[in-house]
C-alpha cells in the first residue's frame, strides 16, 4: 500500500518575513543567515497557525506534537519497523553550527554523532546522517531500514549527489570536503537497505530529533 505523504509545518516568528510555511525550504529562506532567529516545526498546520499567534517562549524548547492521531492515517501509515536506524540533523541559524546523528529504533541507543562543524546546512547534515547510517548497514545487515524526516536528504542519497547550492568558502571547507567523501562512498558502493521517511504525523517526532527546532 502506498504511503501518505506528511509534511511538516514551520513557524518563523523572527525571520526575513515571519509566517507560517508548509516546507522546510520556504523556511529556510527566510532563516538561513538572519541573525536571531526564532523558527520551530509542527505536525499540523492548526499547531503552526495557533503558535504564530502565541509567544515563541511558550513553544521553544517543547516537542510540539500534533497528539490526536485518527485511526485511519494510523491504519493507511502502519508502525515504523523495528531494528532500524532513525536519522536527524540540526543547523543553528544564530551560530551557523551543523551537526547529525543516528540512534537504533526502537530502544534509542545512540550509534552516531557528526559534528559540531562550523557551517553547512540542515539538508547537507540530513544527508550525512543517512550516509553515515548507511556505512553501518553496509556492515551490520540485521538493520531493516534506515529512517530520516528529510525528503530532500533522502532524494539527494538516492540520486548520489547532494544538490546544495552553497558555495565552498574558507569557513564550510572542512563540511563541504565530507559531504564530497558521502557522495563518493555512494558512487563506489551499493546497498539493499531502504530509506523510508518517518512519518511524525501517525508516530511522533524522530527518535534522533535534537528538539531544536
Amino acid at each position: 500500500m502506498a504511503r501518505s505523504k506528511i509534511s511538516k509545518f514551520y513557524t518563523v516568528w523572527v525571520g526575513r518575513v515571519p509566517g507560517v510555511y508548509s516546507s522546510w525550504e520556504e523556511c529556510e529562506a527566510q532563516i538561513n543567515g538572519f541573525e536571531n532567529a526564532v523558527y520551530k516545526s509542527f505536525g499540523s498546520i492548526e499547531d503552526a497557525v495557533d503558535a504564530f499567534n502565541n509567544n515563541s517562549a511558550a513553544y521553544i524548547g517543547t516537542k510540539q506534537i500534533n497528539p490526536i492521531v485518527s485511526s485511519e492515517l494510523k491504519n493507511l501509515v502502519g508502525a515504523p519497523l523495528e531494528n532500524t536506524i532513525c536519522v536527524d540533523g540540526s543547523w543553528n541559524t544564530a551560530t551557523n553550527v551543523t551537526e547529525y546523528q543516528g540512534v537504533l529504533y526502537p530502544n534509542r541507543t545512540p550509534l552516531f554523532h557528526g559534528g559540531p562543524f562550523s557551517a553547512g546546512t540542515n539538508n547537507i547534515a540530513e544527508f550525512l546522517a543517512i550516509v553515515h547510517a548507511l556505512t553501518i548497514c553496509s556492515k551490520d545487515n540485521s538493520i531493516k531500514a534506515i529512517y530520516s524526516d528529510s525528503n530532500t536528504a533522502i532524494t539527494w542519497v538516492k540520486n548520489k549527489k547532494a544538490a546544495t547550492k552553497i558555495s565552498q568558502t574558507e569557513g564550510n571547507v572542512q563540511i563541504i570536503g565530507i559531504v564530497r567523501r558521502a557522495e563518493d562512498w555512494l558512487n563506489k558502493n551499493t546497498y539493499n537497505v531502504p530509506i523510508l521517511k518517518w512519518e511524525t504525523n501517525a508516530w511522533g517526532e524522530n527518535p534522533a530529533d535534537f528538539g531544536r527546532k
